[in-house]
């Protein structure tokens, strides 16, 4: 599937304890049916089982004495109780994820909350998200300039609900202005059409920081093994310096020293600045993001 035409994935709120984001992330089906409103009403007591029960404890208070009667609530306690841990967890546990999902209504974002052109754009912030998360350079550390497991994510939501609250109103002014009013009145309507759009075009400039850290990271990314592999070698040159020496004469081991030595300082330094163009982009990305 290309890229671009993937939609963008369940996104919850990040500041939610563990607790409660793994079980919206675990039932989006249960998700789906909160936004759209299809809540199972709370099942009541059986009125047949509820007349039954007060039909035999009246019997029974007729035929024997308070006491006996007594006795056979607690039996029918007992078992009722025995009953309930014994049945199906499942309704239980579906219960559970729709309170769950009923009381964080607003701290998800499902991919059908947003129209096409906000889920496209929230999927490419995704994607650059999952790319800086994800690399060999972010993973040992040396992504220094921001947190990106905190950061990235609340960056990936702020820029989620504004595409909700953008996709919203768009629908919303296309329902109340379908069509393109008269040109005598038209530039009564230019306001509202350029709030939207001026909406769009900036959180377009956040995705785009967003993408452009991504690219620096990646970048580092592809040096880092090699820089890696050099590392290892440079604590062995004192053992190839000493081979060069030893088995050529001085006219060939300088300058094949010297190209030993040197090509790792490239390499290094390749390193070192794909590095730091990595952390700009991820100083300019919080500029954006504050803005």
């Amino acid at each position: 599937m290309d890229p671009q035409s993937r939609p963008p994935s369940l996104i919850v709120d990040p500041a939610l304890p563990d607790s409660v984001s793994s079980v919206l992330r675990a039932s989006p089906e249960t998700l789906r049916a909160v936004r759209m409103g299809d809540i199972p009403s709370a099942r009541g007591p059986d009125p047949v089982k509820v007349f039954s029960v007060a039909g035999s404890m009246g019997l029974i208070w007729i035929v024997t004495n308070f006491t006996v009667m007594l006795a056979m609530l607690i039996l029918i306690g007992v078992f009722s109780g025995v009953q309930r841990l014994a049945a199906d967890p499942g309704p239980r546990q579906e219960r559970r994820r729709m309170r769950v999902a009923i009381d964080h209504a607003n701290r998800f974002i499902l991919p059908e909350d947003l129209d096409a052109e906000c889920g496209a754009l929230l999927r490419r912030a995704q994607d650059a998200a999952e790319t800086v998360l994800e690399s060999r350079v972010n993973r040992a550390a040396l992504l220094d300039t921001i947190d990106n497991a905190v950061t990235l994510p609340d960056q990936t939501w702020q820029i989620a609900t504004k595409l909700v609250r953008l996709s919203s109103l768009r629908a919303e002014y296309l329902r109340i202005v379908p069509n393109t009013p008269p040109p005598e009145v038209a530039e009564a309507f230019v306001p509202y059409s350029k709030a939207l759009e001026t909406a769009r075009t900036s959180l377009i400039r956040r995705i785009e920081a967003m993408e452009e850290y991504a690219a620096q990271v990646r970048r580092a990314d592809a040096v880092y093994h090699s820089y890696r592999q050099l590392e290892l070698l440079a604590e062995r040159t004192p053992q190839y310096e000493q081979l060069v020496a030893d088995t050529t004469g001085d006219a060939l081991a300088i300058p094949q020293l010297q190209e030993l030595t040197g090509q790792a300082r490239r390499i290094r330094e390749l390193f070192l600045e794909s590095m730091e163009d990595a952390r700009r982009a991820a100083g300019y990305l919080m500029d954006s993001g504050g803005r």
